[in-house]
């Protein structure tokens, strides 16, 4: 995977810890640059950490399943993608402004492991395709959440509510179409 598929998986793999940035920022009364950075480091650090951990487990299992890996690697961004644009189109609001203003550890830790949990699947994707700087990698997606849920924070505080489920739905055609291009790109190789 090159540099700019990497930055476009970053950027898809950050809609969801940016749409509750937004959140967060609607919640708030004010959104101070301590709270855009909370954001930023919390889920750009879990952001960063989770394909690792995904990439190294995934490593210990790539020669085992290599004849299938990329079969895997489609499901997961296929699965991960689907997800994240079924949640674009829901209706439910169940949002609790006054918890989503909570910048404390237990709430920051929770919803950065929550967005996080689909970057170490990618992690795992990332391993089988066997063609990818993991350090590259989790070093784009990381700053790229950071970036995007600092920037969230404000958005939301300035806009609303808005944006969050069209970054969702983009960020669900992002992984879908990463998926499809890793299957592709495998079974044209063949």
């Amino acid at each position: 995977m090159g540099f700019w598929e990497l930055l476009i998986l970053a950027i898809g793999l950050s809609a969801d810890a940016c749409a509750v940035s937004i959140c967060k920022g609607l919640a708030s009364k004010k959104a101070d640059g301590i709270s855009m950075l909370k954001c930023g480091i919390w889920f750009g650090g879990f952001q960063a950490l989770m394909p690792l951990i995904g990439f190294f487990l995934g490593s210990l299992f790539a020669k085992a399943i290599e004849i299938f890996d990329h079969w895997i690697a489609f499901v997961l961004l296929i699965l991960i993608g689907a997800n994240m644009l079924l949640e674009s189109f829901s209706k439910n609001d169940d949002r609790n402004y006054s918890k989503n203003a909570d910048f404390s550890v237990k709430t920051m830790l929770t919803m950065a492991i929550a967005t996080s949990i689909d970057a170490l699947a990618i992690g795992v994707s990332l391993a089988f395709s066997g063609n990818v700087n993991i350090w590259v990698a989790i070093l784009l997606i990381g700053t790229i959440t950071f970036i995007l849920s600092a920037i969230g924070v404000k958005i939301g505080n300035i806009f609303g509510n808005k944006f969050e489920k069209k970054a969702k739905f983009l960020g669900g055609l992002i992984l879908i179409g990463l998926g499809i291009k890793i299957l592709i790109e495998h079974l044209l190789s063949k």
